[in-house]
């Protein structure tokens, strides 16, 4: 069963895109040589997506986080960039020069080329009598090369009242490759109690508003490092925008074009303040950021996006437009209709060509929650969680059935969203204890987002759950990742505490996947 086409009128959208701040209007003039009475570098550097001959680099010009500009004039600013092949910056390899807009926001995204594969580079900006901190980034490996070995940290779910995102400065110690963050960067609501610091005003529905959010986030001392020492590849979940949105459905009910609207200068907001190709910029359409990135042909990721072409939530709470709601799945034929989607068409049939035709040893699917089955219910009959894959169990089960038709070699599934630790067996049927393994999964606890479970309900769970090898909610953190050409090793990484700038962090538990079994094994 597909969900009601909603009439959109273009008129009404262009009055509500002006309504949240978006104009087209070209600035007065140019700085070629601005003068800064204060550092205009607040948000620090950033960069993303290697490959084998380059990376993006990012900044924004601010001044002053607070203030919806960034306390910028609204000016055209020149900007110089450069990239160098040491930490001093003495041998720089490239640069070039950009001027930057009012209307995005006087952020900068440079897709650097034509640098060596595998090695470590370094990059910084000027604008007039100002420069930047001094980042370090890296390219990946040449493609038909097996590299020894690839490390890196994946993490999710940072909400910046419910605690301090000191799980960077752990990651740092590790010294990865890259950086996967699979969703909730920013959060829009209050804490509900509890709070450890302040987002200082209400949920962002305009575009200055996200900017400013976004901006508070970036002035955390830890993310604000993470970003400047190594890559990112990213995707989003529904926080970026609001809560539990699915496609052209908000939560709440609110007409289609300012609700898409505010979509948009949700996502305009994420593009001006992450290290994103110039290809995902957003535009009218939507703005897609889903992509895949190869480390050699040992590891290639595809990073999906699950909230934009997602069909809306089947059944939802009484008297709710839309939204996440847990069901009796006998009570709700809907759930299982094989018109449901959570990647949609178009990317769903990308997805399936990239896993057939990939080179890599170890394929990872990045994206954004638990994939494997989570029955709510203790004893006889099953509930499930509509807004995660068991809410779109026949695009659940394409996909694995895709990676089997395929043979996908050494497939992995990563996820947030859950504030919970888990490891889990991905099965054809998930009902069916003799059902062969498709994939394996590892899904990251939140850098800082607490969980609303009680641990007594995940120890539940893991009962009627058979396939999940181990399930924790009782920490904040993140995954690491050490991959060579014979065995993945993930060592899950907890901390003590977030609600102190000081928390320590520990293993709390490590699984490795041998090449060519899937399923996780303890060690």
């Amino acid at each position: 069963m597909g969900h009601p086409v909603r009439m959109f009128d273009r008129r009404a959208f262009l009055k509500a895109l002006a309504a949240l701040g978006v104009t087209n209007a070209a600035p007065a003039f140019t700085q070629e040589k601005p003068r800064f009475s204060d550092a205009p570098f607040a948000l620090g550097v950033a960069s993303g997506y290697p490959n084998q001959n380059g990376f993006v680099i990012w900044t924004r010009l601010v001044v002053d986080p607070t203030l919806p500009g960034g306390g910028m004039d609204p000016v055209r600013t020149r900007v110089n960039w450069e990239v160098a092949s040491d930490d001093k910056m003495r041998d720089v390899v490239a640069s070039g020069v950009d001027f930057l807009v009012p209307a995005w926001a006087h952020s900068m995204h440079v897709e650097v080329e034509g640098l060596q594969p595998d090695r470590p580079y370094w990059y910084r900006f000027n604008a007039g009598n100002a420069e930047s901190p001094i980042g370090r980034t890296r390219t990946a490996p040449p493609a038909r090369s097996v590299p020894a070995r690839f490390r890196f940290a994946f993490a999710s779910c940072q909400h910046y009242e419910h605690g301090y995102f000191s799980a960077y400065r752990y990651i740092l110690a590790d010294d990865p490759d890259l950086i996967a963050f699979l969703g909730d960067y920013i959060y829009g609501r209050h804490a509900a109690k509890d709070a450890v610091r302040s987002h200082g005003s209400s949920e962002p529905k305009t575009l200055s508003r996200y900017r400013v959010r976004h901006a508070l986030y970036k002035t955390d001392p830890d993310l604000q490092a993470a970003h400047a020492a190594v890559p990112w590849v990213c995707t989003w979940d529904d926080h970026e925008v609001a809560n539990d949105y699915a496609a052209d459905q908000p939560e709440e009910d609110a007409p289609l074009e300012e609700w898409v609207a505010r979509r948009l200068v949700a996502y305009k907001a994420y593009y001006e303040h992450m290290p994103l190709r110039d290809r995902m910029r957003p535009t009218a359409q939507g703005m897609r950021i889903y992509a895949q990135m190869g480390w050699g042909d040992l590891a290639r990721f595809f990073i999906l996006d699950g909230r934009q072409y997602r069909t809306p939530q089947a059944c939802p709470r009484p008297g709710s437009k839309g939204g996440s709601n847990t069901v009796d799945v006998a009570a709700c034929p809907q759930l299982s209709s094989p018109e449901r989607t959570m990647l949609g068409r178009r990317q769903g049939a990308w997805l399936e060509t990239a896993l057939e035709l990939t080179p890599a040893r170890w394929n990872i699917i990045a994206q954004q929650t638990l994939m494997a089955q989570l029955d709510q219910q203790p004893g006889p009959g099953r509930q499930a969680w509509t807004d995660g894959w068991d809410g779109y169990p026949a695009a659940r089960k394409r996909l694995l059935d895709a990676i089997a038709t395929k043979k996908t070699p050494n497939p992995v599934v990563i996820g947030g969203d859950t504030h919970t630790f888990c490891v889990a067996d991905l099965k054809r049927d998930f009902d069916q204890a003799k059902s062969p393994v498709m994939a394996s999964e590892f899904v990251g606890t939140s850098i800082s987002s607490q969980s609303s479970w009680p641990p007594e309900r995940i120890a539940q769970l893991r009962t009627e759950n058979p396939h999940l090898k181990f399930a924790d909610n009782r920490y904040r953190g993140y995954v690491r990742v050490e991959i060579t050409p014979q065995q993945w090793r993930a060592d899950l990484r907890a901390m003590d505490t977030v609600t102190r700038p000081d928390g320590a962090c520990s293993t709390l538990a490590s699984f490795v996947v041998d090449d060519g079994r899937p399923g996780p094994r303890r060690v």
